[in-house]
């Protein structure tokens, strides 16, 4: 069953994005949701159902500082200036967990800093998730940063446990929706209670209203 669109942005036009959606918001809501019900209905049941698909929404609503739009590490608008600013927070002590910068330019010109709805690091990761989509990222790193490519690595690894070996089903299964624990999927326990609120108002607009009828209606009227 498809999410109704219209009632769904609605409801959080109203709460989470304090009264205006934008474009490039709405754009980045409906690829995930497109994304979403592009799977097979067995397979989105299998990681959770809606509750699952809450808790996607919430953490690329987290990662994303809320543009709902793929980014990169330090929000910077290149990779030039993301490589800057991870050089200067390294050398002044700000990155204590980094033992090897692993933004630096390797040999073949590429750098492996976090970009997409995830923030995808290190090239063994850019590796596992051309793996999991079919879309070389290690040929191509910088394709993290396209809308399609980091909804698939989104949905796909959180699916997959492929982050740090929790999946959505380990939280969102058998009527259990653990929005706090889920956290672990991505991050540890880091803004897990931040996260799960986030997810909660997601939950609460994807049930705004479920319409098989309807599911474009917000795209078409707009």
């Amino acid at each position: 069953m498809a999410t109704d669109r219209r009632g769904f942005c609605d409801c959080l036009r109203k709460t989470l994005f304090r009264g205006h959606l934008t474009t490039a918001q709405l754009k980045g809501l409906e690829a995930i949701l497109d994304g979403w019900e592009a799977l097979p209905e067995t397979a989105r049941a299998k990681a959770g159902g809606d509750d699952a698909l809450a808790y996607i929404l919430a953490t690329a609503f987290h990662e994303t500082a809320a543009t709902m739009q793929p980014v990169r590490e330090t929000l910077a608008p290149s990779d030039e200036e993301a490589v800057r600013r991870l050089d200067r927070a390294f050398a002044a002590g700000r990155l204590a967990s980094v033992k090897t910068p692993y933004w630096r330019y390797d040999a073949d010109g590429r750098t492996w800093l976090g970009r997409g709805f995830l923030q995808l690091t290190h090239r063994k990761n850019y590796q596992a998730m051309s793996a999991l989509t079919g879309i070389d990222l290690v040929a191509d790193p910088a394709r993290a940063m396209e809308l399609h490519t980091t909804v698939a690595i989104l949905i796909g690894g959180m699916r997959a446990g492929s982050f740090t070996g929790k999946s959505l089903a380990d939280y969102f299964s058998g009527g259990r929706a653990d929005f706090a624990s889920a956290r672990k999927i991505i991050n540890g326990t880091d803004r897990a209670a931040l996260v799960a609120s986030y997810a909660r108002t997601f939950r609460a607009a994807l049930g705004a209203g479920l319409s098989p009828e309807h599911g474009n209606e917000y795209q078409s009227a707009h």
